[in-house]
């Protein structure tokens, strides 16, 4: 081989790996953002989840991709190990689908309106539509969609210079002995291991031997053993991806080692000890790109459908593997907290995530001002201790998914990305303050029980009031967040104005009686503490539901919207108001 066919095949492989990359990456984009979600979110039984990491990976043209995402769902906590296997034999299935659009540059021209079909012409048509899409439309889908026919046509173009250069080997006997070593089976797998963990990618690696058998002198007997070892070596990726993951997460990794190298030991000692004993005829058989297509994709298959009713079997033997160390979170910290950094790269996955994580801060908001209103009637100091506790969690949360939302910020998001990551910056400071609140009541309760302060009868009933349309409002805000219900949410802002109001009403009350006698100095300031505390929660209630509103408004004025509801006067506004207002009556 000269060195220009050498630059040239360098040239080619470059030129195909990044047309892989450049298709997968569209694929991604247009496609995945919705299969990464359904992917966690159906994959209760094995062979749905089989039929899920198969579909997913034949769409983003990779199965290290989907391992990945699977190692971060188990590493996160949104999945078991168990779930985990049948994707991951899926993943390993759909990735073959690779091979088969390879065998596309086999397409030639015979003259005439053949030519048409021809890889050249295809791949000029293609890349032509490609690149219009992709400089020319202002739709951001449709720019992916240039993505993907832009790699694909790159992606043809280095099959086709990878095929050209390597023709001249077919004469040379150095590369024809190379070729020859391999059928020995444990040398060919070996290469195909070794090749794949340099590559990083079982798809490149078949695609280069579909091309080597443009030459005509790769046989079965060399292609096998070379793609059961490519099968091994595609774990690598994996198995990185799995660094700094917690103990679930490296045995999801090892998952993909494990059923590859169970897989090729199970082919390698059926295949060749049928072949001892019936001496296949086709092991001479020349290789195209079609057969080691077909060859690459049988191989998955009896292997994956043989192990997949081994799930069992699959979880005991890699956690016998990867010990557990006893890993633990800190004893404050919830489960859904873990933000999964690998998502990042796939920000469905990231968003999704982080609603499931705001939306248990929401909850636990809400639980822990629910325990400080608690403690006003029945003050004990472990339930004091656990209010504190838990603002110092909810703080936690706030630390963790603002950092977090920031770092996906600056991914590329679809526009309803963008507004959910808004949504969720903008109310995470709320849910934090209704936590500090919480602390600042429960303080209040904490000084009533000390001093032995009793309100008079007014007062407590007045109390009881606020604190009913409070619960009330907090329930309202909370609910419509986590289930995205609009029409609860627009319940919420007349509810803050009856509060508003209650309160008003209420310190005017408290004077009336400090001037008649039946209040006192030191009730009043702990009183009037209780009322700011209860006023500033329905305000962030109100925040709450205005970031909701002003999401499917496309819009995040909080302040316009707000004058602008209450200068309208709706309908559907008064009567909440008027409900509320006979509901909460002082």
């Amino acid at each position: 081989m000269s060195i220009s066919n050498l630059i040239s095949l360098l040239s080619g492989i470059a030129l195909f790996l990044f047309g892989m990359s450049l298709m997968g990456d569209g694929l991604k984009k247009v496609a995945g953002n919705k299969l990464e979600v359904i992917l966690y979110q159906l994959t209760g039984k094995p062979l749905k989840g089989f039929l899920l990491g198969t579909a997913v990976t034949a769409v983003i043209q990779s199965s290290s991709a989907t391992s990945v995402m699977v190692v971060g769902f188990v590493n996160s906590g949104m999945m078991r190990v168990r779930q985990a296997i049948s994707i991951v034999m899926g993943a390993i299935l759909g990735t073959s689908i690779t091979g088969w659009i390879i065998c596309l540059s086999d397409l030639g021209g015979g003259g005439g309106w053949v030519d048409l079909f021809s890889t050249a012409t295809l791949t000029g048509i293609i890349s032509v539509a490609g690149i219009l899409l992709r400089m020319f439309s202002k739709n951001q889908t449709k720019q992916h969609v240039g993505d993907i026919l832009m790699g694909f046509a790159v992606l043809m173009f280095g099959m086709s210079t990878m095929s050209a250069a390597v023709s001249p080997l077919r004469d040379e006997p150095v590369f024809l002995r190379i070729l020859t070593s391999f059928s020995n089976p444990l040398l060919g797998i070996l290469f195909g291991t070794l090749f794949t963990c340099v590559l990083q990618s079982a798809s490149a690696a078949v695609g280069i031997l579909q091309a080597l058998a443009s030459t005509g002198v790769i046989d079965f007997s060399i292609a096998l053993p070379i793609i059961m070892g490519i099968a091994i070596g595609a774990a690598m990726p994996v198995l990185l991806s799995a660094v700094g993951a917690n103990v679930n997460g490296k045995r999801t990794a090892m998952v993909y080692l494990v059923v590859e190298v169970a897989g090729v030991v199970f082919w390698a000692a059926a295949f060749y000890l049928a072949n001892a004993v019936f001496r296949f005829s086709f092991l001479n058989m020349p290789m195209t790109s079609v057969s080691i297509a077909f060859v690459n994709t049988l191989f998955r298959f009896v292997k994956v459908v043989i192990l997949l009713p081994f799930t069992d079997v699959i979880e005991a033997v890699v956690n016998a593997l990867v010990k557990d160390k006893g890993d633990q979170k800190p004893a404050n910290e919830p489960a859904a907290m873990h933000l999964e950094e690998r998502f990042l790269q796939h920000p469905a996955l990231a968003i999704e995530q982080s609603r499931i994580t705001i939306n248990s801060m929401a909850a636990d908001a809400e639980l822990n001002f629910s325990g400080a209103l608690a403690l006003l009637s029945n003050y004990t100091d472990d339930d004091f201790a656990e209010v504190q506790r838990m603002e110092g969690v909810i703080d936690r949360y706030e630390d963790i998914l603002g950092t977090y939302l920031v770092k996906l910020t600056g991914r590329e998001l679809s526009s309803r990305q963008s507004a959910d990551v808004s949504k969720f910056l903008h109310t995470i400071s709320d849910f934090e303050r209704i936590s500090d609140h919480a602390l600042n009541v429960a303080e209040a309760a904490q000084e009533i029980s000390q001093k032995g302060i009793t309100f008079s009868g007014d007062a407590r009933h007045e109390l009881s009031v606020l604190t009913s349309a409070l619960r009330e409002i907090l329930h309202n805000a909370i609910r419509a967040f986590i289930i995205e219900d609009l029409e609860l949410a627009k319940r919420v802002e007349p509810l803050e104005e009856l509060i508003d109001a209650l309160c008003d009403e209420m310190k005017l009350h408290h004077v009336d009686r400090l001037q008649k006698g039946t209040c006192t100095l030191s009730q009043g300031f702990v009183f009037n503490d209780l009322l700011t505390n209860y006023e500033r929660v329905a305000d962030h209630c109100s925040n709450i539901a205005v970031a909701m509103i002003e999401l499917e408004a496309d819009s995040f004025d909080t302040h316009e919207y707000l004058s602008s509801v209450k200068a309208m006067k709706s309908a559907a506004y008064e009567r909440y108001y008027e409900e509320y207002r006979q509901q909460f009556a002082l």
